[in-house]
């Protein structure tokens, strides 16, 4: 072996290479698909075996990808040194691994006897499953099929006592990676439906629980291990999670390739579909997860035993009109299935199993799939309150509408499902692909229900608050009259399906007006009370927008964000109330008495006072970004000649600053300190965005006393600072500044005092803001 290390190593392979080693041996590329990992399998198996001793007492075990035959190209290598007391294994043990590593080989080792395995077998579950994939590579086949056999043996003996543990397990793994049939960037191996369950469904097989490996899961196994071939073989190293920026290339290599337009180059490269891999992926990510869970329960009723009552019968238990347990599951009432079957069966079905939190029958899932009729138009009243029920139902939501879906039951009640289903999201701050996200969102809409007059109608409008994603134009604008449609379908009168309509139209003005506009601008309250016309609707929006957030992504949402939102819904509610528009607020009395400078530092505010001069919110903004704060608002004033600038503030990295170094520095810049100037604009011009071209937006009916310059970029750190002393030197003043972040992007409106009517003074000042970005 150590012969063929070095010869094979001459290339010098990085860390993990295993690829490299792979291909030096078989002679071929890499590649993707079963034969291209039988063919790496092989290859580490002749190379594994060619130098070990071939006497008794002493095995090589392979287990994990390679002891499957399933070797990625930059996978791990799993081994067991399998010994039977044996002198000298230690020493053996050392001529196996240095050269492995040496080779730059990802190892993952250990040196047992068969009572030692199965003994850490019985005490961790994951070394027992584990050990069901061992197969013998070289040295004592006896001593191999020893393991082998006697391992399955105490699995199949163990398993019903196992499992529970087993799956506590596997619950706290889908809550650290998610599911991988709803992520914008799943990990194929550790999310729920990934290659990881796919073991689990093995092990479950193998202890008799259930025919878990149905073909339509060897189907899906092998396209998901395609995908990681074809992942590995796109980035160039051991990676497991299908990232945005990689799907094009991995689906190309696949062969998921976007059709030639009409004007494109026919010799040009085929550029892959991301976006048919990620169907492909969610598709296959839900087979695997729609068999596991059908495994769970299968283990469930082994281990619990079925409850009889007398002469021996199922116990069953009524919990909805029509609808009954049995055995831990949803079943049709006998009285159901013999009468002709009611158009709403199947949403009464699943709206008691989400309100129970009891899986539907799987034989009931196909009973209704074949036998359930078409609902008319408009719905019953029954359908539409078991629609309302369903997506209130809070946790059992998810669940209970993902088996419907598996079984095609979500396609007759909304044919506009099929095109959501799986639909990716390209904003970098959604986790989830449309269909999770809708549901997920009226899930999240649940917790807000007692905060508005019509909870029916704040479920429903959050369900369809996106359904016009994945079309032409504006998804709010295309997606209201989808939404009425839809509403008016399930039989809402006209009047509230028109205010469904209205809430998608609508669901992106209150965090879009609170984080780009200034709030004490009576202009802006105005607007969007016109746009509101009520507080009904204006409530009701407050709770969309909120459950929006949620299902959106950690990244959609923080605190200052919901106060910003909750403020803009205080100010409309009170000139919705009263008529009025309120006032704006008065500044903070520290600021206008007192010697100048006056630095304030707040939990997320900075507020400064200084003689009044041009270019200080520059100064500021600048200040803030040397200490790493993100300015989230700024405001300035001028108050009986004392330039006021208050910013909203947060740490750009997570860490706040040390206030006494902050503060001495923002006493000096304001004051002129050329030593701080210097070290703004070093900084700044270091810091100069990348990416797509930015873009200047004018409003210039959008405040009482200013117009508004929105400008849209890359984000970067010194920005705002950047921006606003280019706006200083070519003689605009900001008296207000908004900064939106959108994953890598902002959307930064500052508001210059005057009217500007001039096209070619704005044309300069937009040039100017261009250049500094």
């Amino acid at each position: 072996m150590t012969s063929l290390i070095k010869e094979n190593a001459s290339g010098h392979p990085g860390d993990g290479d295993a690829n490299f080693l792979v291909n030096e041996v078989v002679g071929v590329p890499g590649g993707i698909g079963v034969d291209a990992r039988r063919a790496r399998a092989a290859a580490l198996d002749g190379w594994l075996g060619s130098a070990f001793p071939q006497r008794a007492g002493i095995a090589l075990v392979a287990v994990g990808g390679l002891g499957r035959r399933q070797c990625a190209p930059y996978g791990d290598v799993d081994l067991v040194l399998l010994h039977a007391g044996v002198p000298g294994i230690d020493e053996l043990a050392a001529s196996l691994w240095y050269p492995i590593w040496d080779a730059g080989l990802r190892l993952d080792h250990s040196v047992r006897t068969v009572p030692e395995a199965l003994s850490v077998a019985q005490d961790d579950v994951k070394v027992a499953l584990g050990l069901l994939d061992a197969r013998h590579l070289a040295g004592d086949p006896v001593l191999a099929d020893q393991l082998v056999r006697t391992a399955a043996d105490h699995w199949r003996r163990t398993a019903v006592r196992q499992l529970p543990r087993l799956r506590e397990i596997t619950t706290a793994r889908w809550e650290a990676h998610g599911e991988l049939a709803f992520l914008l960037e799943g990990d194929l191996k550790e999310a729920a439906g990934g290659l990881r369950d796919v073991g689990l469904l093995r092990a479950i097989a193998t202890a008799g629980v259930t025919d878990a490996l149905r073909p339509a899961v060897h189907a899906a196994h092998r396209r998901i291990l395609d995908t990681r071939d074809a992942l590995h073989q796109q980035v160039g190293r051991r990676v497991d999670r299908l990232v945005a920026q990689e799907r094009d290339g991995v689906a190309a290599l696949l062969g998921l390739r976007q059709p030639l337009t009409g004007d494109a180059d026919a010799e040009a490269a085929p550029v892959g579909d991301g976006d048919a891999l990620l169907r492909r992926v969610a598709g296959d990510a839900r087979t695997v997860s729609h068999a596991l869970d059908d495994a769970w329960r299968a283990a469930d009723r082994l281990r619990s035993g079925r409850h009889r009552g007398a002469g021996g019968r199922p116990l069953r238990r009524p919990v909805a009109r029509d609808v009954v347990e049995q055995d831990g599951e949803l079943v049709l009432a006998r009285t159901a299935i013999g009468a002709r079957p009611d158009p709403s069966l199947s949403l009464r079905v699943a709206a008691a199993a989400a309100t129970t939190r009891l899986p539907i029958a799987r034989a009931t899932c196909e009973w209704l799939a074949a036998y359930c009729p078409p609902l008319p138009a408009p719905w019953p009243p029954a359908a539409r309150a078991a629609l309302i029920t369903l997506l209130g139902a809070g946790p059992g939501l998810v669940p209970a509408w993902e088996t419907c879906d598996r079984y095609g039951l979500i396609d007759g009640w909304l044919p506009e499902w099929t095109r959501l289903r799986s639909l990716p999201q390209h904003n970098p701050v959604h986790r989830f692909t449309l269909d999770r996200h809708l549901v997920q969102a009226a899930y999240e809409a649940s917790r807000h229900t007692r905060d508005v007059d019509r909870p029916d109608l704040l479920l429903l409008g959050a369900f369809l608050h996106d359904i016009g994603k994945g079309l032409p134009g504006d998804h709010s604008t295309v997606g209201a009259p989808l939404a009425e449609a839809v509403a008016t379908r399930i039989g809402l009168p006209d009047d509230e399906a028109a205010l469904i309509a209205k809430l998608v139209r609508l669901h992106l003005l209150l965090p879009d007006v609170a984080t780009r506009r200034d709030l004490s601008d009576p202009k802006t309250v105005a607007g969007v009370a016109e746009r509101v016309g009520d507080t009904t609707t204006l409530d009701l929006l407050h709770g969309l927008v909120r459950a929006d957030a949620a299902a959106t992504g950690p990244a959609a949402w923080s605190d200052w964000k919901g106060r910003l939102v909750a403020e803009l819904v205080a100010r409309v509610r009170t000139a919705l109330d009263t008529g009025v528009v309120p006032a704006p607020p008065a500044p903070d009395p520290a600021l206008v008495t007192g010697p100048l400078p006056v630095v304030h530092l707040g939990e997320d505010r900075v507020s400064v006072a200084a003689a009044d001069r041009r270019g200080l919110l520059a100064t500021v903004a600048g200040c803030l970004a040397l200490h790493r704060l993100e300015v989230i608002s700024a405001d300035a004033a001028t108050v009986d000649g004392r330039a006021l600038v208050q910013c909203r503030v947060q740490p750009r990295y997570g860490l706040a600053p040390d206030p006494i170094a902050l503060t001495a520095d923002l006493r000096r810049a304001v004051t002129g300190d050329v030593s701080v100037t210097q070290r703004l604009r070093g900084r700044a011009l270091a810091a100069r965005t990348r990416g797509a071209a930015p873009r200047v937006v004018w409003h210039r009916e959008a405040a009482t006393d200013a117009v508004l310059l929105e400008l849209r970029a890359a984000d970067a750190a010194g920005l705002l600072y950047r921006v606003t002393c280019a706006l200083d030197e070519a003689g605009a003043q900001v008296r207000a500044a908004r900064i939106s972040t959108l994953g890598g992007d902002v959307v930064d409106a500052f508001y210059l005092v005057g009217g500007w009517p001039s096209e070619a003074e704005r044309c300069r000042i937009e040039a100017a803001v261009l250049a500094a970005v």
